[in-house]
Order: structure tokens, then sequence, then C-alpha cells
């Protein structure tokens, strides 16, 4: 069991090693998603936007709801509210971090739940995912 955090504390970030290319086909695939981006180095290059895949949306999502489920100890249940904006694209081989920092704290019948900023980050500093969760405790 957790102990309660502090407002200001960051949450445990979660660290990805490398964004798998193959893993983001199969996403594709399992997400019927047809934007070749995901799957064509082809195309991703004709757009500028480099010769590596481009990972999944609700992929990017998951990596910071995974943080917030290790962080609380609990499984889906415990995010109340996820609400996100995805600022930028994950390429396959990105290293990446998922984090965030409590900014409040209350109690809901007789739950602990902390408001916080989350975001996930590439090895390069850049941003792109940011938003606001709700954590049961």
């Amino acid at each position: 069991m957790m102990t309660t955090p502090i407002v200001g504390e960051a949450i445990t970030p979660l660290h990805i090693d490398g964004v798998d290319g193959q893993q983001i086909k199969t996403m594709a695939a399992l997400l019927r998603d047809p934007n070749p981006i995901h799957f064509d180095t082809d195309v991703t290059r004709a757009l500028g936007m480099g010769d590596r895949a481009v990972n999944q949306g609700p992929t990017n999502v998951g990596y910071v709801a995974t943080a917030l489920m290790a962080w609380a100890g609990g499984g889906p249940e415990c995010i109340r509210h996820l609400k996100v904006r995805l600022a930028g694209n994950v390429f396959a081989g990105d290293r990446l971090t998922a984090g965030g920092t409590v900014e409040s704290l209350s109690e809901e019948d007789g739950t602990t739940v902390a408001t916080c900023t989350v975001w996930l980050r590439r090895d390069d500093d850049t941003v792109v995912v940011t938003g606001t969760a709700e954590v049961a405790l």
C-alpha cells in the first residue's frame, strides 16, 4: 500500500526504452487503423516525417495510464478521469518517459483522490502527450 502523496510530489516515472516498430504495425492491425504512417516508412518519408513508423496515439496514452496505475498500485479502476492532448509524434525506436505531478488531494467516500498533471516525453525532452488525471489511491 502506498503512503499518501503530498502536493507537488512527482509520479514515479515509467521509462520505455524503445518503441518497437513491429508493435506499431501490430497495433495498426488490431485497431484497424489504415493510416500508412503506422506501417509504411515510404509514406512517412514522403510526408517529410523521417524514415520511421509513427506510434498510435492510443498507445502513447496507454503509457501515461500505465505510469499512473503503477504509481497508485492499482488497476484501471484507480484512474477515475484522464484527459490528454496529443502534442507530438512518437516514432519507432523513440525512448520515452511517462510521468506527472500531484496537484491536489481530496477525499471522496473515504478514498484519497490525487489530481495530477501528466505527460509523456521523448528522450529529447519533447512533450508528446499532456493532460490531467484523477487517481484513486
